[in-house]
């Protein structure tokens, strides 16, 4: 009598949501009366309710125990197993249910919920072997509706967030069942994960040792562990050689921790930008272009990466490229740096849809005033179109361009302000000087004296000499 009277208070707070005093009461009943059936069942459904499913599931076994024909005993039971993520065991105490009431229609739909969950869970371990992590992680998602405390889900589903760069999304799923369990393995194996992936190797191998105690055969924390022990001590040999001028050994290190771990991409992102900085200095430009462009393609917000590149391109005069790495820059980092920097890029590619007038004189950009004279002369007498008069029309189109081209050049570069004005980028239009009426004879006349100060004359077929007054 006294044990059912704690039951009946168990129900009252029961009823009134309260089931922490609901709990107190059951137990009561039970420490009176250790062997009644629905005392353990009445106190499993309070831990349910409590999501204490562990500590629920042991009443509900013991019910069923104590009392085989305990409907109520094995639903409860293949509840937890269920909420725990056990659906195979689940599925086996709701046919229990069936067998002894064949029309319990929560047993029936319980059944088939323990059968969706098998379901996720086959297709996301065929999921997991083909890297599609998305879809693990809407699989889990979905079984994580029928099975909330099940902590072999939501690691499944975090580990998979953390191979999908979603590191705080993962951290959050782990760090919530370490709180519950500061022993889980998997649990801390993720954590480590999410950290590796991130680029701090050394926490993350706290982490992966941490696990190993707790479960010494734990394969992927095992290799996990390994791996960033390798990853760590290649890099840091590689950065040592680089520091020491070794570009030769920072490649070939760089290049060896690259092939450790294709899944870590912050990493291996800068493990490209460093052998790209290699490249660069051993002038290998194009190949520290194809590293950068790699480690941006792993990390699109790596700003050095796209320094490191923009610079490349700089060197190889491939401006346009150049501009659009430093105007991605620019926009990510609004700094005084890299507003120069942008502007010195959009200065060159002005300056390189231009006329190159040293290369029409083939001259150096630091040709003095003689070298720029002389070249004008031999370039001016070379195309200049009484010279080629005996050509074909084409020939002689080509040349009185490439004469007039020559006039241009020599008119800019002997003259220091519109020299200045042209290296630096300017319009020289600004200047008052208009291409487009520019008479090269005139140019070629003041140089050589005017007017009977030289003639062409031929000196057989195809053959001239120069003569000069």
């Amino acid at each position: 009598r006294e044990a059912e009277s704690f039951k009946e208070q168990g129900n009252a707070y029961y009823a009134k949501k309260d089931y922490n005093e609901a709990y107190n009461y059951y137990t009561k009943a039970i420490d009176t009366c250790p062997n009644n059936a629905s005392y353990y069942g009445n106190r499993a459904a309070t831990l349910m309710m409590l999501g204490r499913f562990r500590e629920a599931l042991g009443d509900a076994q013991q019910s069923v125990r104590l009392d085989d024909s305990f409907v109520r005993g094995h639903l409860r039971e293949g509840k937890c197993h269920l909420s725990l993520g056990n659906a195979m065991a689940a599925s086996r105490c709701f046919q229990r249910v069936l067998e002894l009431d064949h029309k319990n229609t929560q047993a029936q739909q319980e059944l088939k919920n323990a059968s969706t969950v098998l379901e996720y869970e086959k297709i996301a371990e065929v999921d997991f072997e083909k890297r599609d992590f998305r879809k693990v992680v809407f699989c889990m998602d979905r079984a994580l509706e029928f099975a909330p405390a099940c902590h072999r889900f939501k690691i499944l589903k975090a580990e998979c967030l953390a191979l999908l760069g979603r590191y705080s999304e993962a951290q959050s799923v782990a760090s919530d069942i370490l709180r519950m369990d500061s022993t889980n393995a998997d649990a801390l194996y993720v954590r480590g994960l999410c950290l590796y992936y991130e680029d701090c190797i050394e926490k993350a191998v706290q982490f992966f040792v941490q696990a190993l105690r707790m479960a010494p055969d734990h394969e992927k924390a095992c290799l996990a562990c390994r791996n960033a022990k390798a990853l760590k001590a290649k890099k840091e040999d590689g950065n040592k050689a680089f520091k020491e001028g070794n570009y030769k050994l920072a490649y070939e290190l760089y290049t060896e921790a690259l092939g450790i771990d294709p899944n870590n991409i912050k990493t291996n992102a800068k493990l490209y930008c460093n052998r790209g900085t290699v490249n660069s200095k051993l002038r290998k430009l194009e190949e520290a272009i194809d590293d950068c462009t790699n480690a941006v393609k792993l990390d699109d917000t790596y700003i050095k990466a796209y320094l490191r590149r923009a610079q490349c391109y700089m060197d190889t005069e491939q401006y346009e490229d150049a501009v659009r790495d430093y105007e991605k820059v620019y926009q990510t980092e609004k700094t005084k740096e890299h507003k120069q920097l942008l502007k010195n890029a959009q200065v060159e590619l002005k300056k390189s849809k231009r006329k190159d007038y040293y290369k029409i004189l083939g001259v150096d950009k630091n040709a003095s005033e003689d070298e720029i004279k002389k070249a004008y002369r031999k370039r001016a007498l070379m195309h200049h179109p009484d010279r080629h008069s005996g050509a074909s029309a084409e020939v002689q189109k080509e040349e009185e361009k490439k004469f007039k081209e020559v006039g241009e050049a020599f008119t800019i570069l002997s003259d220091p302000k519109k020299k200045a004005r042209y290296d630096s980028g300017q319009d020289l239009e600004e200047d008052g000087l208009n291409m487009g009426e520019f008479d090269a004879n005139n140019i070629f006349k003041a140089f050589f004296g005017g007017p009977g100060g030289f003639s062409f004359e031929a000196s057989g077929p195809g053959n001239f000499f120069f003569q000069f007054g």
